[in-house]
């Protein structure tokens, strides 16, 4: 680790121990930062698992009646039964702000008549309708589970960059700043006791002066 290279005064021991206080109160707040996304990441995931398997299991029961349907009728005939849609849909975009994260929020407006089926019942099979009441009703679900994807790789991406940021201070800059307060604190209680030293050997040198004056003139006193 590099130590940070500084005058060793006092004004530089008093401006690193304002950067030690500041980065430690940063330290805090990314520390209750990152918790509190990772209660919210918990949140969104859980929501997201338990859509995911529901939305799974409706398409596993779509995939088998449009399997058995495919079985049962032409290529050509299901190309024609599909062919035009009975509804249309709007999907709108928005914003929200989650923990300084901008995730997307979608949501879905469903145009046309709903139920029924734009083709006729007379060369299709049961199980193509079945297949494509599943694939309608799940649509929500799906744009839903759009957004909770999206919003969960959002606050990932955000965790990592503050778990980052949280070990930099913690295990980098905090501990350069603190070597530095304490190299400059030795460094003037080395200075202070070369000061003192010095007034004590200057203090003698004057008291051994005052004797040895006083020593002559009581020398000629006597004379």
């Amino acid at each position: 680790m590099a130590e940070i290279r500084v005058n060793p005064t006092r004004m530089e021991l008093k401006k690193l121990k304002t950067r030690y206080a500041t980065a430690r109160r940063g330290h805090k707040l990314l520390k209750d930062k990152r918790d509190e996304l990772m209660k919210q990441f918990l949140e969104v995931v859980r929501e997201d698992k338990a859509l995911r398997e529901k939305i799974e299991e409706g398409l596993a029961g779509a995939y088998g009646s449009f399997s058995v349907a495919a079985a049962v009728s032409s290529p050509a005939a299901l190309e024609e039964a599909m062919i035009l849609p009975r509804r249309t849909g709007n999907l709108s975009v928005g914003y929200r702000n989650m923990m300084s994260v901008t995730v997307p929020t979608f949501s879905m407006e469903l145009i046309g008549e709903g139920g029924g089926c734009s083709y006729g019942f007379a060369f299709t099979s049961g199980e193509l309708d079945s297949a494509l009441r599943i694939f309608g009703d799940m649509a929500e679900d799906l744009v839903r589970l759009a957004e909770l994807e999206k919003t969960a790789q959002l606050l990932a991406e955000e965790i990592e960059r503050t778990r980052r940021r949280v070990n930099a201070l913690e295990y980098i800059m905090m501990p350069q700043l603190q070597t530095g307060i304490k190299s400059i604190t030795m460094k003037l209680d080395e200075n202070e006791r070369g000061n003192l030293t010095r007034l004590m050997k200057v203090k003698d040198m004057m008291l051994a002066a005052q004797r040895s004056a006083k020593s002559s003139e009581d020398e000629i006193e006597t004379e």
